[in-house]
């Protein structure tokens, strides 16, 4: 089992940073592939971001495709958001996320272990 703490959100005007970060607990962490989603007021849940479990690979909504990066430290049981050029529509409660399966092609549904999310407001 693995559980979940993210941290990081805050106020930022647009063309900001910030860098949100995922505390996991439980041993088998490392084996599992990690994500970010974000929930905007009145949207439903999206994918923003997904990494292996060796951080070899990654993938991004296009959403944020060269703006945002995931990255992962196993040896800290530690997954990060590294948010740049902050637009006021990434305004959202951001998740980190990981799948069942702990695989990095599992479906978006198959993400069953979630943190409480922390909140990101990008004014304009």
């Amino acid at each position: 089992q693995v559980q979940l703490v993210e941290s990081g959100g805050g106020l930022v005007q647009a063309g900001g940073s910030l860098r949100l970060s995922c505390a996991a607990s439980g041993r088998t962490f490392s084996r599992y592939a990690m994500g970010w989603f974000r929930q905007a007021p009145g949207k439903e849940r999206e994918f923003v971001a997904a990494i292996s479990w060796s951080g070899g690979r990654t993938g991004y909504a296009d959403s944020v495709k060269g703006r945002f990066t995931i990255s992962r430290d196993n040896a800290k049981n530690m997954v990060y958001l590294q948010m740049n050029s902050l637009k006021p529509e990434d305004t959202a409660v951001y998740y980190c996320a990981a799948p069942s399966s702990g695989s990095f092609y599992a479906a978006r549904d198959e993400y069953d272990r979630w943190g409480q999310g922390t909140q990101v407001t990008v004014s304009s």
